[in-house]
C-alpha cells in the first residue's frame, strides 16, 4: 500500500483519505496501531496539555474530524479528502471489522453505554464479533484488571471512549501492554451509537454545523468548548497558516487575502451558528421547502458555481421569475423589484438585514468567492453584459464591496460596474478591512436592501 498523504497542521500529520483507505489503514497493518481523531478541541487542549500533544504526535494514524479542521487546511491550501470524525466511521470500522474476521473491544463511556453501542453494532453488522465491553467508571478503576480482562478477551480492536485528552493519555500509557492491534480514541460515539445523544439533523452534518446541535443540547457543558474555543482555535489556526505560508505561488497579497477571507468567513460561521439554526426553523415554519436556496452563478473569469442563501422566495420563485421581468425596479440588466411578490415574510425580514446571503460564507470557505468583490451574476445576465462589464469577471465575487455599501439596490447596472471595475483595479487588503467596516454601517441602515 503505498504512503498515506498527510496534511501538516499544528505541528501534527494529518490523514487525507477517503473512508474506505482509512478503514484499510487502520485495520490491515500487521504493526500494532495507536490512532486518534483530531478537531479544533483537540487542537485547543494539546496547547495547553504538553503531554497530550506528545501523544497526538506520536500515534501511528490521526484523522481529521469536523469543520474546524478543514478551515486550517484551507487556510493553507489544502483539502481534507474526506472528513474521516468518529460517529461517522463507526460503522465503516464496523464493516471493516467483520469483513476481515477482527473482533471489537467496546471500553468506556457511562455504565451499560458501551454494551449498549456493541449491541447496536451488532444489529446493523450482522456477524460482527463483539470480543467485550466495560465501562469508564467502576470497571475502569483497576487498570491491570481491565488490561488483563481485554487481552483475555483476544480483541483484535479496542476503542476506548473516555474523552479528550483522558482516553490519548490511556491508550499511549497502556500501549505496551495491550495486545488488541488497534487501539484508537472515539470521544462520544458510544453516546450517539447507543442512542444516549442524538444525532444533528443531515443537513447541519453536511454543512460543517453538528457542532451546533451538541451546543443547543448541552449549552452549559459545550459553552466553553464551542462558544469560547471556536474563536480561540481560529486565531490558532490563522497562526499557524502565517507560520507555513507559501513563498511562491499568487505572492504575499494575494495569500493575505485568502487568510483574510478564511478567518473571517471561518470566525463568522462559528459565532453566527445559533442565529442560523433560528433562521432555518423560521424559514420552514412560515413555507414549506428546503431551508438554503442554491443557484448557478458566475465567478472568477466566467467559471460556475452554485452560490447558497437563506431561502427566502416561496419554492416556485424561478419559475415567476420571467413574468416579473418587466417590473424590474432598476434600468439595465440585473433585475431587482421592491415589491417582488415572490417572497415570503420571513424572507423580507432575513433580505432587510442582510441575513440571507450569510450562507456564502461557506462559499467563501469553499474558495469559490471572497468576502469583498463584485456581486456574482446570474449566466444569462452575464450573457448579456457589454464588452466593459466583463471586467468584473476578472476578480472573485465577494459578499459585500463598493456598491453594496453605496446603496446596493438603489444603484444603477452602469454604475455598479464603474464601481466593480474601480475595486478591480485598486483592490488590496486595505480596501477589503475599510468596506467590510462600511458594511456594517449600510447593513444597519438597510439602504436599497430588498
Amino acid at each position: 500500500m503505498p504512503a498515506p498523504r498527510e496534511i501538516h497542521l499544528f505541528d501534527l500529520g494529518i490523514l487525507s483519505a477517503d473512508t474506505d483507505t482509512a478503514v484499510g489503514l487502520l485495520l490491515d497493518s500487521p504493526k500494532p496501531r495507536r490512532a486518534a481523531f483530531v478537531n479544533a478541541h483537540c487542537v485547543n487542549v494539546a496547547c495547553s496539555n504538553t503531554a497530550y500533544a506528545r501523544d497526538l504526535r506520536t500515534a501511528d494514524l490521526l484523522l481529521p474530524d469536523g469543520s474546524g479542521l478543514a478551515l486550517a487546511a484551507r487556510m493553507q491550501g489544502e483539502e481534507f479528502e474526506e472528513n474521516l470524525n468518529g460517529t461517522d466511521l463507526f460503522l465503516p470500522i464496523c464493516r471493516g471489522a467483520e469483513a476481515r474476521g477482527l473482533s471489537v473491544f467496546f471500553f468506556g463511556a457511562a455504565p451499560g453505554v458501551a454494551a449498549a453501542a456493541a449491541a447496536r453494532a451488532q444489529d446493523l453488522v450482522p456477524g460482527l464479533e463483539v470480543a467485550g465491553t466495560a465501562d469508564g467508571y467502576e470497571d475502569a478503576k483497576d487498570e491491570n484488571a481491565l488490561i488483563e480482562r481485554i487481552n483475555a478477551s483476544g480483541a483484535d480492536i479496542l476503542l476506548v471512549a473516555l474523552g479528550v485528552p483522558m482516553q490519548e493519555r490511556w491508550i499511549a500509557r497502556n500501549r505496551p501492554r495491550l495486545r488488541p492491534r488497534v487501539a484508537m480514541g472515539v470521544g462520544a460515539q458510544f453516546d450517539f451509537w447507543s442512542g444516549q445523544v442524538r444525532r444533528a439533523p443531515g443537513m447541519l452534518r453536511k454543512n460543517g454545523l453538528e457542532w451546533t446541535w451538541r451546543l443547543a443540547l448541552e449549552p452549559r457543558r459545550m459553552f466553553r468548548r464551542y462558544v469560547t474555543g471556536n474563536p480561540v482555535f481560529v486565531a490558532r489556526a490563522l497562526a499557524d497558516a502565517w507560520r507555513n505560508r507559501p513563498r511562491q505561488a499568487l505572492g504575499q497579497a494575494a495569500f493575505v487575502k485568502r487568510l483574510l477571507d478564511i478567518g473571517i468567513a471561518g470566525s463568522a460561521l462559528l459565532m453566527l451558528a445559533p442565529l442560523f439554526l433560528a433562521a432555518a426553523l423560521a424559514i420552514r415554519i412560515e413555507s414549506p421547502g428546503p431551508v438554503f436556496f442554491s443557484q448557478t452563478r458566475v465567478g472568477r473569469d466566467g467559471k460556475t458555481f452554485r452560490m447558497l442563501k437563506f431561502r427566502s422566495m416561496y419554492r416556485d420563485a424561478e419559475a415567476r421569475r420571467a413574468a416579473l421581468i418587466g417590473t424590474s425596479d432598476r434600468e439595465g440588466i440585473c433585475f431587482k423589484a421592491k415589491d417582488d411578490p415572490r417572497i415570503t415574510r420571513m424572507g423580507r425580514l432575513l433580505r432587510r438585514a442582510s441575513f440571507d446571503e450569510l450562507p456564502q460564507i461557506l462559499n467563501v470557505l469553499r474558495g469559490e468567492m471572497s468576502i469583498v468583490g463584485p456581486r456574482p451574476a446570474l449566466p444569462e445576465e452575464v450573457a448579456a453584459y457589454p464588452a466593459r462589464a466583463r471586467g468584473r469577471l476578472e476578480v472573485k465575487p465577494g459578499i459585500t464591496g463598493i456598491w453594496q455599501v453605496s446603496g446596493r439596490a438603489d444603484i444603477d447596472f452602469d454604475r455598479m460596474v464603474d464601481m466593480d471595475l474601480a475595486y478591480a483595479r485598486s483592490r488590496s487588503v486595505v480596501l477589503d478591512l475599510m468596506l467590510i467596516a462600511l458594511t456594517f454601517r449600510a447593513v444597519l441602515t438597510g439602504r436599497g436592501a430588498y
